[in-house]
């Protein structure tokens, strides 16, 4: 049966989830928890990114790949990369991990998902990374909030070990975060990359460049690997977006973002975004 487009609006697990049409893509849908935009799904079109920073993930993971692999999405949302990748990287296996039990069933009954290869399991996401066997994904892409926040044990050294557990020696963590000047907890989730990735580890930064002046709050999105990340590739992708953003290799961004990484005992969420800086109505 096709959906009517009509916004819709129900209780779920961690809040108020509303599935919004955008009157101007035929069924694609922003999918907001609490009033915090939490997704953008275009069925008609599953390769188009609406949200930036969700594009620079995606230029990040495509910039290191090319061929299919495992892919591992902490936070599910209504599936966006998952879909996309299922095309740009035919062939890949996706798992993706979503705590939020209603969520999921509201995306599963309103966006269903046509792609192959795509798995959700209902589970906490650290806990589930911290289950798996050991060197077993290509990709972790993290994506966890609680509402506006990355809660604290995303934020800890603890945390970061078990991505670089999870990871094959070539692997590619990828994560969102939120931040502003003096930017702190930035800093320590660098550290937290650099003590769990080795000293080796090559990093990246991506993010607009009002952000990192430090004029607003905003998405970064941090990579990290054993490997030497392609950064003229990713820059050349973040140029040429509608929204360009900057890209720091490993000793730019570690002069830039000064932070020491925490252990699970004094970890902490991630800081608040100013009032109104993500709330849809």
């Amino acid at each position: 049966m096709e959906k009517e487009a009509v916004p819709l609006t129900r209780s779920v697990d961690l809040g108020v989830a509303k599935l919004l049409p955008d009157l101007d893509r035929e069924d694609a849908w922003l999918l907001t928890v609490d009033g915090a935009p939490q997704s953008y799904v275009d069925l008609g079109d599953v390769e188009h990114l609406e949200f930036e920073y969700v594009r620079r993930v995606a230029y990040v993971v495509e910039a290191v790949r090319d061929t299919p692999g495992d892919l591992v999405h902490l936070g599910g949302g209504a599936l966006t990369l998952p879909r996309r990748f299922a095309r740009t990287l035919p062939g890949s296996r996706q798992d993706v991990v979503e705590a939020d039990r209603g969520l999921a069933a509201l995306v599963a009954e309103r966006l269903p998902v046509a792609e192959d290869g795509v798995r959700t399991h209902l589970a906490d996401a650290r806990a589930w990374v911290e289950e798996r066997p050991a060197a077993s994904a290509d990709v972790v892409v993290a994506d966890v909030f609680g509402g506006s926040r990355v809660p604290a044990r995303f934020t800890s050294v603890e945390f970061a070990d078990a991505v670089a557990r999870l990871l094959r020696p070539d692997g590619l963590y990828v994560a969102n975060l939120a931040d502003a000047a003096p930017f702190a907890f930035l800093g320590s989730q660098l550290a937290a990359m650099r003590a769990a990735f080795g000293p080796d580890a090559q990093l990246a930064v991506l993010a607009e460049p009002a952000v990192l002046r430090g004029r607003r709050y905003g998405n970064t999105v941090v990579a990290a690997a054993r490997r030497e990340l392609p950064l003229d590739r990713i820059a050349r992708l973040c140029a040429g977006d509608p929204f360009p953003a900057r890209v720091l290799g490993t000793a730019e961004a570690v002069r830039t973002f000064k932070g020491t990484a925490v252990r699970d005992a004094a970890a902490a969420d991630s800081p608040p975004p100013p009032d109104g800086a993500f709330t849809v109505g």
